[in-house]
């Protein structure tokens, strides 16, 4: 017996097996698209701290990853045997398998969904919240765009395997690829040649979404993209920003604020994690235009302090005040309906520099920058856009406003940072050990950048190891250790008069290990 060449290649301009590709395409669209939707809410349900939400997508996980494909289809196609209301659906078998395998596939889709959103750093949450972005917002601008491009190879793997699983449904009657071959190889008993052109059409279908796929992917990949357009300089900025109208504040009303000398207050915060108490009747005054800096040894509280100031970590007692109005207010005893917890419009007054950066990575420098004042709606598009570059040029990166967060160096980023912060017209700005994460040639950029915004009179709250940048920028330095402010006063007075022993044998050692720039 000869392999007839002549007929499998006649296979080819076969139209059923067109048809059945096509019908195999739409079948694999519609699954994998459905499957990948559904996936990504049930993955942020599984990632829930709600029991009630979280239990039963982790059952559904489990019976339907459980649960052969084969198995569902003879089931959901033989429902209306004992449900004969969904015969008018069901008994389509294109809509049978599209249920089964939708079925099946949204419990491997929640999975993959559930990987790459563990993979988005918690710090990209916290940069969201910082700017006042509400839980959806952080995550349809923030989480999800990361999230998909994690996620888009695994992704584009399952396509391949729903096509593939697609020639299950031939046992429903489905006519797709493989029931054509099928009924073909029983009436010319051509197996091989009518096998080897079915593979070929799978193969042609696989490759074509394959490549589409992987062209998805390089076009998220943002490490693959380069920076096209000419960056404007600092005189050609000024000459626009001349020709704008006068910004209108929105959601920053600082009228009848002015006579409120502490800007920000807080008054006896409390913190426990589990047994850990790490915050123990904290309390501290800022005034306006005031740098206080915050020292002491790691582990002290000082970082969960300055958390609790912008809501980042909710205190278990305590009452905090903004610009005269109440931020956070809970008493040890009082009913938890009695309790006042930060509001975003209140959050946004708070800027917020981290010790890591916390750029978002799929978005360039400007667009790091314009987030917040354009999801606040804060004015036009083209104001935001022209402010944004005014607060770039500010920290001295406007040459560098249409680069990724990967394209800088950590001292550039973590000036984006700060003018990512700046860009929200905050009271006052919180920085988390900003120099910590940067190797020593660059932490001068940053401590300028600053010490500029202390000169400017912007009211500053500092956690630092930079002993003498504290010294000479602050107004006030404050230790903590052991979860407690232990002394408080002038730098002239923590540095030369301090008689608190524990402060003072804390500079000696930090002196003494203190590297030589």
């Amino acid at each position: 017996m000869t392999f007839d060449w002549e007929y499998a290649a006649s296979l080819l301009w076969y139209a059923p097996l067109w048809k059945a590709s096509l019908v195999v395409v739409a079948l694999s669209v519609l699954a994998w698209t459905i499957a990948a939707c559904l996936g990504f809410f049930l993955a942020l349900a599984k990632l829930s701290s709600l029991p009630l939400l979280k239990l039963p997508v982790a059952a559904y996980v489990w019976f339907f990853r459980s649960l052969p494909l084969l198995v569902l289809l003879i089931f959901v196609y033989n429902l209306p045997l004992v449900m004969p209301w969904t015969s008018d659906y069901l008994s389509n078998p294109f809509v049978a398998g599209l249920l089964a395998l939708v079925l099946s596939e949204t419990a491997y889709m929640a999975e993959i969904h559930r990987g790459g959103l563990l993979s988005v750093h918690s710090g990209q949450r916290e940069a969201g919240k910082a700017l006042g972005i509400s839980y959806f917002g952080i995550q349809r601008l923030i989480v999800v765009p990361q999230a998909i491009r994690i996620s888009l190879p695994t992704l584009s793997n399952q396509f391949i395997t729903i096509v593939k699983l697609t020639s299950l449904v031939s046992v429903i009657s489905l006519a797709e690829i493989l029931l054509v071959g099928q009924r073909l190889y029983t009436q010319n008993f051509k197996v091989l040649e009518t096998m080897l052109m079915v593979s070929l059409f799978y193969v042609l279908i696989v490759t074509l979404f394959d490549n589409a796929l992987k062209f998805g992917e390089r076009h998220l990949d943002v490490s693959r993209r380069k920076t096209h357009r000419n960056a404007i300089n600092s005189e050609q900025l000024a000459s626009l920003l001349v020709h704008q109208p006068a910004r209108k504040e929105t959601g920053q009303d600082t009228s009848g604020e002015e006579h409120v000398e502490a800007v920000i207050e807080a008054r006896g915060i409390n913190k426990r994690f589990g047994e850990m108490q790490v915050l123990k009747d904290v309390s501290l005054s800022v005034k306006r235009g005031e740098t206080v800096s915050i020292i002491g040894p790691s582990g002290s509280g000082k970082t969960t302090f300055i958390r609790t100031l912008n809501g980042l970590e909710v205190p278990d007692s305590g009452r905090i005040t903004l610009n005269g109005e109440v931020f956070f207010s809970r008493e040890p005893n009082e009913p938890k309906k009695e309790q006042r917890l930060p509001r975003l419009a209140q959050v946004e007054k708070v800027g917020m520099v981290f010790q890591q950066f916390n750029l978002f990575p799929h978005r360039t420098a400007l667009q790091n920058v314009l987030l917040g004042p354009r999801y606040h709606r804060r004015g036009s598009a083209k104001q935001l856009e022209l402010e944004a570059l005014e607060m770039l040029d500010k920290v001295g990166l406007l040459v560098h406003a249409h680069k990724y967060p990967h394209q800088l160096s950590g001292g550039q980023q973590q000036r984006v940072a700060i003018a990512r912060a700046l860009a929200m017209r905050p009271a006052v700005m919180l920085f988390d050990e900003p120099t910590s994460a940067l190797d020593p040639e660059l932490v001068g950029e940053v401590l300028k950048t600053i010490e500029d915004l202390a000169h400017e009179g912007m009211t500053l709250i500092i956690v630092t190891h930079e002993m003498q940048f504290a010294r000479r920028i602050s107004d006030k330095i404050v230790f903590m250790e052991a979860g407690s402010v232990l002394h408080a006063a002038s730098p002239h007075e923590t540095f030369e008069n301090c008689n608190e022993p524990r402060v003072r044998q804390f500079l000696q050692e930090f002196k003494a290990h203190e590297p030589t720039r």
